[in-house]
């Protein structure tokens, strides 16, 4: 399609706001109308521009590139521009009534602001992070643009620019590509920890669960989700459609078992509450008990009860073993202030005792058995006369005394084995076999050593070694028989 001048001033360029001035037509008589005629196209040999009307400097242009623009084209008596390219000459506009330089400057202009989107586009390929979609869009419309435009300059070789610009957009491009699926699959790598975190969360043992701090991971996690949904690259729809539905099961897993749990655990505390109530009815109603030993051990069971209720809520459970204690205080602050009172009636008795274990302790060590033994009995007779000694020094006394007569029952104990006949017959019979023996073995002893039999004779010492140790150790019980 022709692109003509309207009927503003020849000097102003309509489709680029250009105001750069080439010479204004005169005043004196108003121009006529550019009339459309249709392209044409006419060959000529391929050769280096000649020279044409003097042009003035161009926007983005300088003087000598808008001269050397300016010898592509010529303009024809009747104002058609023409324009030369590789495949010939070219009408690119008529511009009527107009001086040839006036008319070259007009397409020049067209052809600088073609120049400068191709050096803008090359500038910002190199030098800035163009989109994928932003460089083929713009490659598109450049060349759509140097197809056939309406301008006179160097229009092959603004085309070659161009092309040559395609090697680095596809490096560009390739790099583009590149990094977006690096990212894609970063954000694919980052939505698959989130969801392998859910999944561990809702995995968990509900018994082991802190649903809390567990919940306020489950939320953050969302929160990365739709962060990544709405700031990361997008993953193909399969990819994401998976994830999100383990991550939204995942969280409907974990929602589901709180739910469970909690109504477990109100049921669980309701009943402990109730067992814990029973409890507490039991332990009141024992507070005023002086049956001491009896309530002393009802009490330890209703604390392994109480311990086997279970927990109610922290509420119900405080204020329950508040009155659950109180109860057991009572009772064992009565208890306790009368035992404070018996042991002060036991104290005199405590001295009597101790005296007591002075003389008996003086028995040991027992030199003789017999004096010891009726010496004993009446120190038993008076320490049970002297009756009960306050609580928290009967095991002490009582271990001593204790200590005492072990002593004189095991003197009595040693007497008896020394005094045993049986005892005694048995220590005469075995050392009589013992000697027996002995003789035998000396025999042995004395025929290996004749012949030399070196094994024989070692076994016959080893033998008779033994055989006296045994003796010696029965000769000495039955001297302790005898007394």
């Amino acid at each position: 399609m022709s692109d003509q001048p309207t009927t503003q001033e020849p000097g102003h360029d309509e489709g680029t706001g250009d105001t750069s001035s080439a010479a204004p037509p005169k005043p004196a008589a108003p121009r006529p109308r550019p009339v459309p005629r249709p392209t044409a196209v006419r060959p000529v040999a391929a050769t280096a521009p000649t020279s044409a009307p003097a042009v003035a400097p161009t926007a983005g242009l300088s003087e000598a590139e808008s001269a050397e623009a300016a010898r592509w084209g010529r303009v024809d008596a009747d104002g058609t521009v023409w324009v030369r390219e590789e495949d010939g000459e070219r009408a690119v506009g008529q511009y009527p009534g107009a001086e040839a330089a006036d008319a070259l400057a007009f397409y020049v202009r067209r052809f600088a602001d073609l120049h400068a989107k191709v050096v803008l586009f090359e500038a910002r390929l190199t030098a800035t992070d163009l989109s994928v979609k932003e460089i083929d869009t713009t490659l598109e419309h450049l060349s759509s643009e140097l197809q056939a435009p309406a301008a006179v300059g160097d229009l092959d070789g603004l085309r070659r620019r161009l092309e040559s610009l395609r090697t680095v957009a596809a490096e560009r491009r390739a790099a583009a590509e590149t990094e977006r699926a690096a990212a894609k699959q970063a954000a694919l790598e980052a939505r698959t920890a989130i969801v392998v975190a859910a999944e561990e969360i809702a995995a968990t043992d509900p018994e082991r669960m802190q649903w809390r701090p567990a919940g306020d991971r489950l939320r953050s996690l969302l929160d990365q989700w739709k962060d990544s949904q709405r700031n990361g690259p997008r993953l193909d729809r399969g990819s994401e459609d998976a994830l999100w539905k383990r991550f939204s099961h995942a969280r409907s897993t974990f929602d589901r078992e709180r739910r469970r749990f909690f109504a477990d655990l109100e049921k669980r505390n309701t009943e402990a509450k109730h067992a814990k109530e029973r409890l507490v009815v039991e332990a009141e109603s024992l507070a005023s008990s002086t049956d001491w030993g009896a309530t002393s051990a009802a009490y330890r069971d209703l604390m392994t009860r109480w311990k086997a209720a279970g927990r109610a809520s922290r509420k119900d459970d405080d204020a329950l073993w508040a009155r659950f204690r109180a109860a057991q205080d009572t009772f064992f602050s009565a208890r306790d202030a009368r035992q404070r009172e018996t042991d002060e009636e036991f104290a005199a008795n405590l001295q009597v005792k101790l005296r007591l274990l002075d003389e008996a302790e003086k028995l040991v060590p027992v030199t003789n058995l017999a004096a010891a033994k009726a010496a004993l009995r009446d120190i038993q007779d008076r320490w049970d006369q002297a009756g009960k000694v306050p609580r928290g020094d009967v095991q002490r006394v009582e271990g001593r005394m204790r200590a005492v007569e072990q002593a004189v029952r095991d003197a009595d104990q040693d007497k008896w084995r020394r005094t045993n006949p049986e005892t005694r017959a048995r220590a005469e019979g075995a050392a009589a076999q013992l000697y027996a023996a002995i003789t035998a073995l000396e025999e042995d002893l004395a025929a290996a050593e004749k012949h030399g039999d070196e094994r024989k004779i070692a076994e016959a010492r080893e033998a008779l070694e033994a055989r006296r140790s045994w003796l010696e150790l029965v000769e000495r019980a039955a001297a302790d028989s005898r007394g």
